[in-house]
């Protein structure tokens, strides 16, 4: 007697979004997961100047004040925030033509561009979402590492502390909680957990 199913050949992409304070590594997590061919980073867009070193549409797409709230207006964005007097976005049409194709995608980005993610009503979105907070191992810890970049006067350095331990506080609104150790360690869990997510029932096709 033959068996009446058959075995999915292909999935929607995950949709990996990722929070923690400046400085805990979810930046550095997120583009060696890329890097590594594991999922597609999602390049925000940004209002603020960009660093020595960074390069428009690589690590992030650097837009005026006009063009960012243009593009508000126009719907393009999937999620948008204030952050430190900046804004900050990821456009939906990088999202949503990534996971139809079995695409998983990186987002990193702050508690209110998450909280937004999370009460969107488009289906495909509450089908692929999953979130990830980083936490670092201390404040004292993390402190170190904001005072390390060197990027930042003293008086921006202490609004990022001040607003990194306002973000800590809302670990708990998210499925996975990852507290840094090594970088070794938090890359090897840090991917564990989209290796689980991509076999997930919810993201296997629906037979018609």
């Amino acid at each position: 007697m033959s068996e009446n199913f058959s075995i999915p050949q292909s999935r929607l992409g995950v949709l990996l979004v990722v929070s923690g304070p400046s400085g805990s590594g979810k930046t550095t997590l997120c583009r060696k997961l890329s890097d590594q061919g594991e999922a597609v980073y999602s390049i925000s867009c940004t209002t603020r100047a960009a660093r020595q070193g960074e390069v428009h549409g690589k690590d992030y797409f650097f837009l005026t004040e006009e063009d960012f709230v243009e593009r508000i207006g126009r719907n393009e964005f999937f999620e948008h925030a204030h952050v430190h007097g900046k804004r900050y976005g990821t456009l939906k049409s990088y999202v949503t033509e990534n996971l139809l194709c079995g695409v998983d995608v990186v987002m990193d980005i702050d508690v209110q561009g998450a909280e937004q993610v999370r009460s969107c009503q488009d289906a495909l979105v509450k089908q692929c979402l999953v979130d990830v907070f980083i936490l670092p191992p201390s404040v004292e810890e993390l402190k170190a590492r904001l005072a390390h970049r060197g990027t930042e006067g003293q008086a921006a350095l202490d609004l990022r502390l001040k607003n990194a331990i306002g973000e800590m506080s809302r670990w708990q609104e998210y499925a996975y909680t990852l507290v840094s150790g090594s970088r070794e360690a938090d890359m090897e869990r840090f991917r564990s957990i989209l290796v689980a997510e991509r076999m997930r029932s919810i993201r296997q096709p629906q037979s018609p």
